[in-house]
């Protein structure tokens, strides 16, 4: 069980994504208690706890397992791969109306999480033995667009994120996903996401320059 210190730094400043972060009114400060206990869980599978995304992710073998992010109405835990769970005690839901792979519980208190201990453990003992299988999520009707993982994750991570991103046109959102797609190396992926993000919100295809009206104008 080891911690990282880039999650505690998290939990003190917020993922700095917003205005908000290292003020009072960040999120994160609000779901500390409830963050910490699903964290005592996560870190109890053996999964190792990296910070991607500017969130708290955990991986096995570098493979992105779940991620623990604080929302405005509840602390989530989301799962990569959490349609392939076996989830009889309802904890997980999509993570939204778009999500067909991602899978999120969501939780509002620490009681929340102590009462459902065994079921979470349940569902992390479940997630850490597909990915060690290697068991992946079927494919899709191969005329929906391919979404890279690391903008699936960042979209998982930020509804808001997702929603403007999913209000896009089909060949802005393609645009963005060919140029995310052709990077190699996970972590280049991950950093042009980041550079896409703003265009998204603007909505805005990566090809648009920054004069060029937005979908939304």
């Amino acid at each position: 069980m080891i911690r990282n210190s880039e999650v505690d730094q998290y939990l003190a400043i917020g993922c700095m994504r917003c205005p908000l972060g290292n003020t009072p009114e960040c999120k994160v400060h609000g779901w500390y208690d409830v963050f910490q206990a699903l964290r005592e869980l996560v870190l109890e599978s053996g999964l190792a706890e990296e910070v991607k995304w500017k969130v708290p992710t955990y991986t096995l073998n570098g493979k992105n397992v779940l991620i623990i992010a604080a929302f405005k109405e509840y602390c989530g835990l989301n799962m990569f791969k959490g349609v392939l769970i076996n989830d009889p005690s309802g904890i997980l839901e999509f993570a939204g109306p778009n999500s067909r792979e991602a899978m999120v519980g969501r939780f509002r208190s620490v009681e929340q999480v102590q009462v459902n201990a065994e079921a979470i453990r349940e569902i992390l003992r479940q997630a850490v033995e597909i990915e060690r299988s290697g068991a992946v999520v079927p494919k899709r009707n191969p005329a929906d667009l391919d979404l890279p993982e690391e903008l699936v994750v960042a979209m998982d991570a930020d509804p808001l994120l997702a929603s403007a991103f999913f209000a896009l046109t089909p060949g802005r959102q393609r645009s963005h996903v060919i140029h995310i797609s052709g990077a190699k190396q996970s972590k280049t992926r991950e950093s042009r996401v980041e550079k896409c993000v703003p265009k998204i919100l603007a909505g805005q295809g990566f090809l648009d320059w920054a004069g060029k009206p937005s979908a939304a104008e």
